[in-house]
């Protein structure tokens, strides 16, 4: 979604006058006002509008909307040529009314020039009359700078009315206090029966205090005092813990008392895990591209295929390279989009799809895994039916994608696998994936990519042979070709800059993704050949299992983890798995030391981001172990994990959408947009936000969350693109955590 450029149609014609460009103003000592004629007295200039009727009355700017446009940019009212400071606050505020009332405005501050990059924007629903204001910190330094209110993408007429537009620079950071609700913090979904149950109290009382545990109907169940904790330096607050596991009876709402606090309510069963494994896993098939979304699988979710070549789409189905890197076009249809973006990465999509195939292929060899949880029929899919396992099923639609990622034989680097595809620049929110008229683009293979496609093809190869072994063929024949490119080519990484229209995922140390890629392949195949590659590799014997945890650049765990939960005959095995016990032991070390419970302790307390994922991530190294020892701590470790991303945070908040009291629900995506259209839906129950990111990159965050400490560096709105995203290997964290749980009944 591009905004309009300068000189679109001047309004001089419209209001008959002679119009004069009014110097910026300023509105004090330290702030400066950046848009010029923001009053509309008695002139329009400098503003622009596109496809409306516009004009003065009553000393504001009125606008005529035609009906039967399609997208928000179709009519416009904009001036250009405003200037930011990067690290300056701004509050952009303004009054507007519409009439019929309920229609939307995108009102955006960004690029005026191509790429067009969206550096602020909100979408407020008009009445007859409103005022509105924001805080945003500027990102960049621009002298290009643009204000624009996009009102298209009505089937019917109405009239926009504008007036005391203000861009204000130098005002101080909005002061943002999040609601945290009562400070019994608790996990807000469920607790086993026979598991861990703790919680955390924010309070300043030094020495212990009593708790109670309340029924539904009010009863006192249980009893005991708290432990002090003192300062929590991952949300600067001071706290005690509470445990309550000798409370072993099942039930529904829940409540803990403690400090004159009432904690939010809870469920003391699995039956919310078997749910939220099923929700987690359902997940992909609203992401998919390429193929139509049927509501009755999915209400309030269905609709049109998108990147399919209808118009306006250009479709992934013959995709050329950006100019410069290849003469050929490929289909590239299919998969998952990566994240609330419209964009297809490899290197995303390959850790992504495996720990989604993982989350079924430990069920196979683990002493508490039910196949049939996510088998045929489980998940509602278009497939189901096929006698194939549900979640295999979705996978495939990811796999096939990876597969027609690489290049054609024949070609230069022939067997690689390019890097990603994506449009040719930024789209804003919201925007459904058929209603995307950018065009796409392949971008250069990378060694990374290569692996992540090795990796995860070798994995199909054996998952996928009961049920399609022509498709478990051309996988691992896709694995061997893809991985003597990635030995021919072992150092071609992706350009950081590379980041116009997606994200760069660049990465420039393929050690990982190689000894990733080989373990697949022997656990596959057997061969002497790529064992001895895992036995000589530098990682084999390195310690991989980080206080960050895994993720689409740290891909080494993935390769360890299967090596030791996989059946095979590896030399050394042994030592495989005490090295996963010893990290397991690591992250419970690491939980016990956090009043708030989780296995995450990054340097210096900086969040990173995703860190709602690195959490689960790191939880699935501690079920691993359970899965290898049987050891009841590993398996309550791994159990008490799923506590902070279902409430029991600094927030109070469950990161995963609709599930808990008070959750997630505002994720940064460009169809699941509720926020800013209301035709649009919330992401589906079971989609896991990003979290806590102390580095806070986008403008919306920056304005709110400055000085933020851990914890508190996150806020559940779609505009908050740094913490409040959502992924697809995010969520298979999620899936792969909620199953292990679930199995635990």
């Amino acid at each position: 979604m591009k905004r309009r450029r300068t000189a679109l149609l001047s309004l001089a014609a419209l209001l008959g006058a002679a119009l004069t460009a009014l110097p910026a103003q300023q509105a004090g000592a330290d702030e400066t006002e950046q848009v010029r004629n923001g009053t509309f007295d008695t002139t329009a200039d400098p503003w622009w509008t596109d496809n409306v009727t516009a004009g003065l009355t009553d000393g504001r700017l009125c606008a005529d909307v035609p009906g039967g446009t399609v997208n928000r940019w179709d009519s416009a009212v904009g001036q250009n040529d405003i200037t930011l400071q990067k690290g300056t606050t701004y509050r952009f505020s303004f009054s507007a009314s519409g009439l019929p009332e309920g229609h939307v405005v995108r009102a955006v501050v960004g690029l005026g020039a191509a790429p067009y990059d969206t550096w602020y924007e909100a979408t407020p629903v008009l009445s007859p009359s409103g005022s509105y204001a924001y805080t945003f910190t500027a990102p960049v330094d621009s002298a290009q700078g643009q204000v624009a209110f996009q009102v298209g993408g009505s089937a019917d007429p109405w009239r926009f009315c504008l007036d005391e537009v203000s861009l204000l620079g130098g005002v101080p950071p909005e002061v943002y206090e999040p609601d945290t609700g009562p400070r019994v913090r608790v996990n807000q979904v469920a607790y086993l029966p026979g598991g861990p149950k703790n919680a955390t109290l924010v309070t300043d009382a030094a020495g212990k205090l009593p708790w109670r545990l309340r029924n539904a109907a009010g009863t006192t169940v249980a009893k005991g005092w708290s432990v002090p904790r003192g300062l929590d330096a991952s949300s600067g607050q001071r706290v005690h813990s509470i445990d309550f596991g000798a409370f072993r009876k099942g039930g529904t709402g829940f409540t803990l008392v403690a400090d004159g606090e009432t904690s939010r309510p809870f469920d003391i069963g699995t039956a919310a895990y078997r749910r939220l494994r099923v929700d987690a896993a359902k997940y992909y098939y609203t992401q998919r591209s390429g193929i139509a979304i049927r509501d009755d699988l999915r209400p309030g979710y269905g609709r049109a295929a998108g990147h399919v070549g209808v118009a306006p789409n250009q479709g992934d189905a013959s995709v050329p390279c950006r100019p410069g890197v290849c003469d050929y076009t490929l289909d590239v249809s299919g998969g998952w989009y990566d994240a609330g973006d419209h964009g297809k990465y490899v290197v995303n999509g390959g850790i992504a799809v495996w720990e989604l195939m993982s989350t079924y292929e430990r069920s196979l060899h683990t002493r508490t895994g039910h196949p049939a949880a996510l088998g045929d029929g489980t998940l509602a899919l278009p497939e189901s039916g096929n006698r194939t396992p549900d979640i295999l099923d979705e996978a495939r639609w990811e796999l096939d994608f990876l597969l027609r990622m690489q290049v054609p034989a024949g070609q230069p680097l022939a067997g690689m696998a390019h890097h990603k595809v994506h449009d040719e620049q930024w789209t804003g929110l919201p925007l459904l994936p058929d209603d995307d008229p950018q065009k796409r683009e392949l971008h250069p293979p990378t060694t990374t990519a290569t692996l992540n496609l090795a990796a995860a093809a070798a994995q199909a190869a054996r998952l996928y042979k009961p049920y399609d072994k022509a498709f478990a063929a051309k996988a691992l024949k896709a694995a061997r070709t893809a991985w003597a490119a990635a030995v021919a080519h072992p150092k071609v990484y992706a350009d950081p800059a590379d980041a116009t229209g997606g994200g760069a995922y660049n990465d420039d140390d393929a050690t990982d993704e190689f000894y990733w890629a080989a373990a697949e392949l022997y656990l596959t195949t057997g061969e002497k050949q790529y064992a001895d590659f895992v036995a000589g590799s530098p990682v084999h014997t390195a310690d991989v299992f980080v206080p960050y945890g895994f993720d689409w650049s740290r891909t080494a765990a993935a390769g360890r983890l299967d090596l030791a939960l996989v059946p095979s005959k590896l030399p050394g095995r042994d030592k495989v798995r005490r090295s996963v016990v010893r990290g397991a032991d690591t992250y419970l070390a690491a939980l016990a030391a956090q009043p708030y419970g989780m296995p995450y302790a990054p340097d210096g307390n900086r969040y990173d981001w995703g860190s709602s994922h690195q959490v689960l991530n790191n939880a699935v190294v501690i079920a691993t172990a359970y899965d290898l020892t049987g050891a009841s701590k590993y398996r309550d470790g791994a159990v008490e994990s799923m506590d902070y991303v279902l409430g029991r945070n600094a927030l109070n908040i469950s990161y995963v959408t609709g599930y808990g009291e008070v959750n997630s629900h505002r994720q940064h995506s460009r169809w699941y947009a509720h926020q800013l259209d209301p035709s649009l839906p919330d992401p589906p129950a079971g989609t896991l936000a990003g979290g806590p990111n102390s580095s806070i990159q986008d403008p919306f965050a920056q304005g709110r969350l400055q000085g933020c400490v851990g914890q508190f560096c996150y806020i559940d709105d779609i505009q908050s693109w740094s913490t409040n995203e959502t992924a697809i290997n995010w969520n298979a964290a999620l899936a792969r955590m909620a199953s292990f749980v679930a199995d635990q009944q």
